[in-house]
């Protein structure tokens, strides 16, 4: 941490029970913060990832924000204790109505922003926590953390669109492994399968995240932004189509200031220095 973070001192409306902030000039670090309960969602995180999301997405000092986890784990998923009360009829419907737009809301804001979001991983990153490590456009873990589809085990399938993320991943085969084998996958492996980008010793993983951030935030926001735009559109979209979209998007670009302070950088051997206009 340097000397320039500073934890956010939030006014009333603004302050969170269940998360962290800290910001670092153009980076940002938000945590799920009920370390006693690894960080397992309860109705106040639900609802405060979704305002945290929206206010960090909308700073526009901020190019990249890391996601992480206080204490032993990233997340531990949702909060059984909470989750189960009421017949199950109750509880279906319940569970249904949150996962539609509660933590829909945060998860596609993770996926949507323009801006750039690294999981930040310790300890387990399990249940509807796998999904919010796999929202994310990067994920840095500690060697003796992992990725934990739970559901199996307890009756229930992956939520929060973790078989959308696993499919994409590591293809139908292994993903109906993990799904259905319950077991804990470790960095190392998350790294092979390409579920993370980068593993690193234990202790090691915020002073990682935080210069991979520091790094990822000198890159022109709106090259990040478009294509981000651009891969989101190649999930679906065949070549031809690709490369017409592309090219609407390489207009835009082109046609920016970062661009051409990019290419008189480059001529003239120095670090560019990007507006984001």
């Amino acid at each position: 941490m340097t000397e320039q973070t500073v934890t956010e001192q939030l006014s009333d409306d603004h302050t969170y029970e269940s998360l962290r902030i800290e910001r670092d000039g153009a980076v940002a670090r938000l945590a799920f913060n009920r370390p006693d309960k690894l960080n397992s969602f309860n109705a106040t995180q639900r609802r405060e990832l979704i305002d945290a999301v929206d206010r960090l997405n909308g700073d526009g000092e901020l190019r990249v924000i890391i996601l992480s986890g206080e204490g032993r784990a990233f997340c531990a998923g949702a909060d059984l204790a909470e989750g189960f009360a009421g017949d199950a009829a109750q509880r279906g419907a319940h569970t249904e109505h949150l996962l539609k737009t509660e933590y829909k809301r945060s998860l596609m804001g993770i996926v949507e922003s323009p801006k750039l979001w690294i999981a930040e991983v310790r300890g387990a990153a399990a249940g509807i926590g796998s999904a919010y490590m796999l929202a994310c456009d990067f994920a840095l873990m500690a060697e003796s953390s992992y990725l934990y589809q739970a559901f199996a085990a307890i009756g229930l399938i992956p939520d929060g669109g973790a078989t959308w993320q696993l499919l994409r991943a590591v293809g139908r085969r292994r993903a109906l492994e993990i799904i259905l084998g319950g077991e804990r996958i470790p960095a190392q492996r998350c790294l092979e399968l390409g579920l993370c980008n980068r593993v690193v010793p234990d202790g090691e993983e915020e002073s990682a995240a935080r210069a991979w951030a520091a790094q990822l935030a000198q890159k022109a926001p709106l090259a990040v932004q478009y294509s981000k735009q651009a891969l989101a559109l190649a999930e679906s979209a065949g070549l031809g189509d690709m490369i017409a979209r592309e090219a609407e998007l390489q207009r835009v670009c082109i046609a920016s200031d970062d661009a051409e302070e990019g290419v008189r950088a480059f001529l003239e051997k120095r670090e560019a220095s990007f507006s984001g206009r």
